[in-house]
């Protein structure tokens, strides 16, 4: 099994130790659990995921309520993203670093999300809203078989998602020389708009990935702390969207 997810694919391109059959028989028995076989289940992935977000959440409504200037934001996004790295890279899942990432991402998003509301009344829950409901809206699809995580898909939506991030830093650079009027993180005039519109949709899309993975790596029967990783990975990615939905929210409440 072979994981095209750059964040899960470390732990889950890795076979699983039992045959296909006992892990079967394993998971469709009514007592399965991961206390009893020792693998990763969907609950476990619900439960590391909810604790992540929690944590996430508590910290963020502290930065909220600080009021604490740019420089948290930096330093959650930053630090988020060098754990990230390291969380990504590593073959041994180390869930006190994936708590400390979900907690810089929450100093990030509530000081940012304070920032936004100071300027959009009602952003940040129109952002949330937004996001649990194309979350929502995607799972939806992915588990009615609307939207799979087939080669194609995978190179499409990667090749996409590369071309959405160049195009992304020649408007960064061209809004540092004054070629138009930014929006939103970056983005010259209408090209800021298409930006949000198309990380938007990037990010959404990339939860099927997430769920493809999430899906194999029960299959695969992975050790029951990968569960860890794969709430990560669903958050690297929801966070992203939160994101772009607040951007392009920004955006359209500019016009």
């Amino acid at each position: 099994m072979k994981s095209s997810n750059p964040v899960l694919g470390k732990a889950f391109n890795q076979p699983g130790t039992m045959h296909v059959d006992q892990l079967e028989q394993s998971y469709n028995a009514p007592a399965a659990s991961s206390m009893r076989t020792g693998r990763m289940t969907m609950e476990d992935v619900v439960a590391k995921t909810g604790f992540l977000f929690a944590v996430l959440l508590v910290v963020g409504a502290f930065a909220w309520t600080a009021n604490l200037g740019m420089g948290a934001v930096l330093l959650g996004f930053l630090g988020g993203f060098a754990l990230a790295m390291i969380i990504s890279f590593s073959k041994n899942i180390k869930p006190g670093l994936v708590i400390a990432y979900a907690a810089l991402e929450g100093l990030a998003l509530g000081t940012l999300s304070h920032y936004y509301e100071s300027f959009y009344p009602g952003i940040v829950s129109q952002a949330v809203i937004g996001t649990i409901a194309a979350f929502a809206g995607v799972l939806i699809m992915y588990r009615n078989g609307t939207l799979r995580a087939t080669p194609q898909f995978t190179r499409a939506l990667i090749g996409a998602a590369i071309g959405y991030f160049i195009l992304g830093l020649v408007s960064l650079v061209a809004s540092f020389f004054g070629v138009g009027q930014g929006y939103g993180f970056y983005g010259v005039s209408g090209l800021g708009l298409l930006l949000a519109v198309a990380g938007v949709a990037l990010a959404s899309l990339f939860l099927v990935l997430d769920f493809d993975q999430i899906q194999k790596g029960i299959s695969s029967g992975v050790a029951e702390k990968e569960a860890w990783r794969a709430g990560f990975g669903l958050m690297v990615t929801i966070v992203w969207l939160y994101l772009e939905v607040l951007r392009l929210i920004s955006i359209l409440r500019r016009q």
